[in-house]
């Protein structure tokens, strides 16, 4: 397998999914989120996965899945949490260049509201602010390129990440 594929990663509420659609499009991309095939694989709701196996359950769950990705020319959206799976990250890693979407906490915070309803993994009496920069190290170790989204409109930033990529589309 070569290395085709855009893995976007970043807090939950970065607007993986919405510029990875995006880049997708511009790109004539497949796009993979993998949260739905996790879903799918699991026939299960994210929330009632972490519910029944427990966070740990759910990270080993999420890190076999997206190990076992099979991708070629996609933008792949895995959930926030994938840095935890280090052998899912090592598959990235050989797939495809690897995009962190960068965030203010402010602006995460602004943008979740219902962490359990979106399945975003919390350890018991963490907080939002706690899981940020514990994710954050993870998330600047493993990316090949960081965009910083500043104030721009995720639209914008998916063309700056293909142009990046491919020159000016």
């Amino acid at each position: 397998m070569n290395k085709s594929n855009i893995i976007l990663i970043g807090m939950p509420g970065v607007g993986k999914s919405t510029v990875g659609v995006v880049l997708a499009k511009i790109l004539g991309f497949h796009f993979v989120d993998t949260d739905l095939v996790i879903q799918e694989k699991e026939g299960r709701l994210l929330k009632e996965i972490i519910a029944q196996e427990g966070n740990e359950g759910f990270i080993k769950i999420e890190e076999k899945i997206n190990a076992e990705l099979e991708a070629e020319h996609s933008v792949i959206a895995p959930g926030g949490s994938v840095v935890y799976g280090e052998r899912a990250m090592r598959h990235f890693k050989e797939i495809g260049t690897i995009v962190y979407l960068k965030a203010s906490y402010e602006v995460i915070n602004a943008r979740l509201s219902n962490l359990k309803g979106r399945g975003v993994v919390l350890k018991e009496g963490q907080t939002l602010k706690n899981l940020y920069d514990e994710r954050c190290i993870l998330y600047e170790k493993y990316a090949d390129i960081t965009v910083d989204e500043g104030d721009r409109a995720l639209a914008d930033i998916a063309r700056d990440i293909a142009a990046e990529f491919y020159g000016n589309i």
